[in-house]
């Protein structure tokens, strides 16, 4: 059997071809290694003073000093958070247009909105979590302090006389109040708003009497004595005395909020990767997880993927959800 040729080595060849994949693969690289150059938009879909707005300008120094630029935070908020969710899936996907995602602008709103403007499945690219925070069921002060079982008993002594705020039509804080109208078996009339800062001015003064919603906003004015929170719906250090739903024997609320920040689709991978890299590093510092600590959120570090299965799995729970109870924005 002949012997096989000797393989020869060619040089010039080589170096020819180690020119040319240089020259490929340099500007991809170079666009790596460069971004960001400018500041980076953030897009907050609900208005300042809320809760998520409070989550995002905790982060806010931390993340600027880790990028090493601006991070401009513009709340955009109508809709139950899809119109500013709209404007980041129609985003340039250059890097410098990103959004906060959330369970409601995410994952609910696929099942409320018949026209919802986006699709969460196609329309992002998802960087990460931010952090997890658990549902609160507040009350006007003017109602005292009841439990769970007083405050179902007083709602059924006057079955026309209550209603509850929302965040907005079509979020969770929505989906909680329909769900606990179900088991409370009494007319709750729902009235919406523009985000969280509002719904608590009216819920103080009583023009509202309950709100589902996380404990960031909430907190300061539970303390101040001006709204009482019957139930949470799951443990948390924030309210360690207040008794989650479970506790008090009420089922079927347990759900917590999560925080995430989306890219538009197509935006480069590298980019999103440098994000989520940055993004882990800030979650995972002491300081910033007990500055969100202290708005009743538990910093989540975690990667791209763990977000968008987030999604996919909420996005069937929430649905069940708000065919149960009827929910629809049209």
């Amino acid at each position: 059997m002949p012997a096989s040729p000797p393989v020869v080595s060619h040089p010039r060849r080589h170096a020819l071809l180690a020119l040319a994949l240089a020259g490929i693969c340099a500007p991809l690289l170079a666009q790596t290694t460069a971004w960001p150059t400018k500041p980076i938009t953030l897009v907050v879909p609900f208005p300042a003073g809320g809760g998520t707005d409070l989550v995002v300008r905790a982060l806010q120094p931390r993340l600027q000093k880790e990028l090493g630029q601006p991070l401009v935070i513009d709340n955009r908020a109508g809709a139950g958070g899809t119109l500013g969710s709209a404007l980041v899936a129609r985003a340039t996907p250059d890097g410098y247009s990103a959004g906060v995602a959330t369970t409601s602008t995410h994952a609910v709103s696929v099942s409320v909105y018949p026209k919802l403007p986006f699709d969460p499945a196609k329309d992002f690219a998802y960087a990460g979590f931010i952090g997890t925070s658990p549902y609160v069921l507040a009350t006007t002060g003017a109602l005292g302090k009841p439990d769970t079982k007083a405050l179902l008993a007083a709602l059924k002594a006057k079955p026309e006389g209550f209603s509850f705020a929302s965040v907005g039509a079509g979020t969770v804080s929505h989906l909680l109040g329909e769900q606990f109208k179900g088991v409370a078996k009494v007319p709750l009339v729902h009235i919406p708003y523009r985000g969280a800062a509002p719904a608590y001015t009216d819920l103080i003064s009583g023009q509202v009497q309950l709100m589902f919603d996380n404990p960031a906003g909430l907190v300061p004015y539970i303390r101040a004595g001006r709204i009482h929170a019957v139930a949470t719906t799951a443990p948390n250090a924030l309210l360690a005395g207040v008794p989650t739903f479970q506790q008090q024997g009420m089922a079927g609320f347990d759900q917590s909020l999560w925080y995430g920040i989306v890219f538009p689709a197509q935006t480069p991978k590298a980019v999103v990767e440098r994000f989520n890299q940055a993004l882990n590093s800030v979650l995972s510092d002491r300081a910033v997880a007990a500055e969100l600590a202290a708005l009743g959120v538990n910093a989540a570090p975690g990667t791209p993927d763990a977000l968008q299965a987030a999604v996919v799995r909420d996005t069937a729970y929430w649905g069940r959800i708000a065919k149960a109870v009827g929910a629809r924005v049209d």
